[in-house]
């Protein structure tokens, strides 16, 4: 059996063992790009951009073909305190890499779980992207609680939309 291009390219990074998904890492975060994009350090020193499954955070500046939303610098300060400078563990799902060539993750912190907290405390909206839905339904629970609490982007009677 032979491996994927991204079991490949991960292999090459030194973020592979062995082929059997969902796989979790360790590894060590030292810069957040925003609400849902991070640079961390596997444990051989690779450098690697992560993107984290399932949610979309508002960018905090122009980026691609998104435009800069006020809520943005929020979101990344929030991601900023809860991740930066600390180590966390990866999981992965089916797809490995998106378009740009980011790791797409699940990101745990100890007992919290990154994605899903920042979907559930309004820093981020929910987006799935199949095949990558395993927590799904847990996101969707995350942002009925955000939108019903009024949390965050939720904090006034406009839908979110940062598009």
């Amino acid at each position: 059996m032979s491996c994927s291009h991204a079991e490949r390219t991960f292999r090459s990074v030194g973020f592979f063992e062995k082929t059997n998904l969902p796989y979790i890492e360790e590894v060590s975060v030292y810069k957040v790009v925003d609400g849902d994009t991070f640079w961390v350090r596997n444990r051989k020193g690779n450098k690697v951009k992560i993107r984290l499954i399932g949610i979309d955070a508002p960018e905090d500046r122009n980026a691609f073909h998104k435009k800069k939303h006020p809520f943005g610098i929020v979101s990344k300060r929030y991601l900023d305190s809860l991740i930066l400078d600390k180590n966390i563990r990866l999981e992965y799902d089916v797809d490995s890499l998106d378009r740009y060539g980011r790791t797409l993750a699940y990101a745990y912190l100890h007992d919290v779980f990154i994605n899903e907290n920042m979907i559930k405390n309004g820093y981020a909206l929910l987006m799935t992207v199949p095949p990558n839905v395993k927590y799904a339904s847990q996101f969707v629970e995350g942002q009925n609680h955000a939108r019903l609490n009024r949390l965050g982007l939720w904090n006034s009677d406009a839908v979110p939309n940062f598009d």
